[in-house]
């Protein structure tokens, strides 16, 4: 059964810090991109930050460059995102999501997400001003 599960979501004042996670099961992690996606009420589901597995390359969007940090334990198959400074905006339930490296890489737009097999069911995070 394949399984993307996100925890580390909670409710932390602007200017702090959180850490996501999303542990992967059911499919060759080594073969995927993950992204973390997010939506906030009332808004599109927009594209945060990914990781190709297999070589490390990475994605953040504009909103988040500089303040958030993707990586993976393959070990462990889980990628981590390392949410900092984060104010109001920020504010959104986050999904995690994964794409075949194939054709993550040839698609070369991440925020498509037609191409995102699998989808984990979110973590709420709450950033108070």
């Amino acid at each position: 059964e394949v399984q993307l599960v996100e925890s580390g979501g909670g409710l932390v004042q602007a200017g702090g810090s959180l850490r996501l996670s999303c542990a992967a099961s059911g499919f060759a992690f080594d073969k995927y991109a993950i992204c973390w996606f997010r939506q906030a009420p009332g808004k599109e589901r927009e594209g945060v930050s990914c990781i190709s597995i297999n070589d490390g390359n990475t994605y953040y969007s504009d909103s988040v460059e500089g303040r958030f940090t993707i990586s993976s334990d393959n070990a462990k198959n889980t990628v981590y995102l390392q949410m900092n400074n984060l104010n109001a905006e920020d504010t959104a339930v986050y999904y995690c999501a994964a794409a075949p490296t194939l054709i993550w890489s040839r698609v070369g737009n991440p925020l498509f997400r037609w191409q995102y097999e699998y989808w984990g069911q979110g973590t709420q995070v709450t950033v108070s001003s």
